[in-house]
């Protein structure tokens, strides 16, 4: 099928195989690849009930069909498994390089099963699929990781330019349930826990290298279509604001608004914002524009700090996420501190968002007596030795290892920990912004805003915050278009310029399928069905749906707004008809 090689690698480490084998065009027409395609593989190979860390349980690693084209934004892969995190559907995406030479190796997607008798890295190139030893590097950092695969290849295969390469750091070696995937150093496939999966298996990195061109539909169709999105790009004023601030712009914008979650969720704004906003980032650091491949945004920030205590330490980011977390959550106040945290996370292969509302909850359970453990907010090298107690699995350490929920039982703190499904919230307060409510309780992977971006029309004013009643229908407009985005795969941030007609040709060149809205939000709508299918499978309620108790019961102080449980019933009875599903999340049998 056009837009594919119609390959998929399976590599069976308990057996120590692997093998190339066809997708049929059927699968690919239907799925169109990336997270439709995921759920798909991990549907008949995972067996139900499977343990996320043991041999059972697969990691899918895919691109879409319009990896490797010309597509703006279309550099990005997916990673996908049952969450150590949830138990559920576990799905992360990272820009970068690897999903360039995941499609140049000939490859459309990767199932690596069973386990390994000892530490192994994985080589998926033209020359074929190699799994080396990787003893020399199990405990390595993901940084250090990264540079001894990629000098290997240069050594040992001449024909490979400039590999992809994926690593997990010592928290993915130890289980840690919210460990990451890293790639090009400062990339993560950060949510869900996709990093302990690897790192159970044993896999410690695997690299993709190839010069293979896919075959399109309509080649002169894409190549007009990226001129025509890069010269209407260059005057978009949400373009120039990535360019010129990145993500931490939303600092400001969501302080303003009241909705910055702040000391663990008790607060909706930062008295010490000045410190951790886009204006601090740009003045405390020497920043640089930094851009994935085939993108003309650079909403990264490679930040290198000018002074103090961690002069010359050099990030990309902070992003607005981990300074949420970590600025906001933990109120570390100054934006340095905060990219130092961010670095030790990277190194250690720790998910930033879940790793600072570990620590604020840790801080909280401290303040209340539960827990004895010296920290408390502000102070950041508390903060590092306890990132490396998580990582390292000592202590209390090993408790928060494990996730939030398991945290919260063993403290009795259950109302206190703020998650779904056992994932934390970004960094939008649902108080404040209903529609963000309903993401976090309706996501399949957990608490999550990339689902929908719901918070972008919100905070604009397209939709009013405060409405309830139709606002689900609008939502899962919103859902079903990003769901075509994680199947394609591309990235949210060209969601503005990338509507249905946007979506439609790109799948007229890439695929040469032919779809109106309603045809693409049919093929959204059954990738939905499918996932909510294995989670069902896998133990969901309709009751995983709903908020915790905190954001129904203590209003945010600078607003005085709460989401009530009414309003969230309303909302997700109305989401469950647009959805087809019945009034308990339930969709009809395939």
């Amino acid at each position: 099928m056009d837009g594919f090689h119609g390959t998929l690698i399976r590599v069976d480490l308990s057996e120590e195989t692997h093998r190339r084998e066809a997708l049929p065009d059927e699968l690919l027409q239907r799925t169109l690849g990336g997270r439709g395609l995921a759920v798909e593989l991990l549907l008949r190979h995972i067996p139900p009930g499977a343990d996320p860390l043991g041999p059972d349980n697969c990691v899918v690693i895919a691109g879409g069909a319009a990896t490797g084209s010309p597509v703006w934004g279309s550099c990005r892969h997916g990673i996908y498994a049952k969450s150590p995190l949830t138990g559920l559907f576990a799905e992360s995406y990272s820009g970068g390089t690897v999903a360039e030479r995941l499609a140049g190796a000939g490859v459309d997607a990767v199932l690596i099963q069973g386990r390994a008798q000892k530490p192994v890295w994985i080589e998926i190139g033209e020359a074929g699929v190699f799994v080396h030893d990787a003893s020399d590097l199990w405990g390595r950092d993901t940084f250090e990781t990264e540079d001894r695969v990629k000098t290997w290849i240069a050594k040992n295969r001449p024909d490979a330019s400039r590999p992809g390469v994926l690593t997990i750091g010592p928290a993915g070696e130890k289980g840690v349930a919210f460990a990451v995937v890293e790639n090009d150093y400062w990339r993560s496939a950060g949510r869900t826990g996709t990093g302990a999966v690897l790192g159970a298996k044993k896999v410690k990195a695997v690299a993709f290298w190839g010069h293979r061109a896919k075959e399109f539909a309509d080649p002169d169709l894409l190549k007009r279509f990226a001129k025509e999105v890069a010269r209407e790009g260059r005057e978009n004023p949400g373009v120039k604001a990535y360019k010129t601030m990145g993500t931490s712009m939303l600092v400001d914008v969501l302080n303003e608004a009241g909705g910055f979650p702040t000391r663990y969720w008790h607060q909706g704004r930062a008295n010490h914002r000045e410190g951790i906003n886009a204006a601090a980032l740009h003045e405390r650091c020497d920043v640089k524009p930094h851009a994935c491949l085939k993108c003309f945004m650079a909403c990264g920030r490679l930040s290198t700090v000018k002074a103090g205590r961690h002069k010359g330490l050099v990030v990309e980011g902070p992003e607005f996420e981990t300074i949420y977390a970590f600025g906001g959550l933990c109120e570390v106040a100054h934006i340095e501190e905060i990219a130092y945290l961010n670095d030790l996370c990277d190194r250690l292969g720790l998910d930033t968002i879940t790793a600072g509302n570990l620590v604020g909850f840790t801080i909280e359970a401290v303040r209340r007596g539960v827990v004895d453990y010296v920290i408390d907010y502000g102070q950041v090298d508390r903060m590092a030795a306890l990132l490396e107690d998580m990582a390292s699995r000592r202590g209390i350490g090993d408790v928060l290892a494990r996730g939030i929920r398991h945290a919260a039982a063993q403290w009795g703190l259950e109302d206190l920990a703020v998650h779904v499904k056992g994932m934390e919230p970004a960094g939008y307060d649902p108080r404040l912004l209903k529609g963000m409510g309903l993401a976090y309780g309706t996501s399949d992977r957990g608490a999550c805003h990339l689902r929908a971006t719901f918070y972008k029309p919100e905070l604009s004013g397209l939709v009013d915050p405060e409405m309830i009643r139709g606002k689900a229908k609008v939502f899962c407009e919103w859902e079903d278009r990003l769901t075509l985005f994680d199947t394609l795969i591309l990235c949210r941030f060209y969601r503005d310029l990338y509507q249905w007609d946007s979506l439609a040709e790109i799948l007229r060149g890439t695929v040469g399928l032919d779809l109106d809205t309603e045809g693409m939000r049919r093929v959204a709508g059954r990738i939905k069905d499918q996932i909510r299918r294995f989670n069902i499978r896998e133990g969901l309620t309709a009751q995983d749906d709903r908020l915790p108790v905190r954001f129904h019961t203590e209003p945010l102080p600078e607003t005085g707004k709460v989401i009530s449980p009414e309003q969230m019933e309303n909302m997700l009875q109305e989401y469950y008809r647009e959805r087809g599903w019945d009034e308990n999340g339930v969709p009809p049998a395939p």
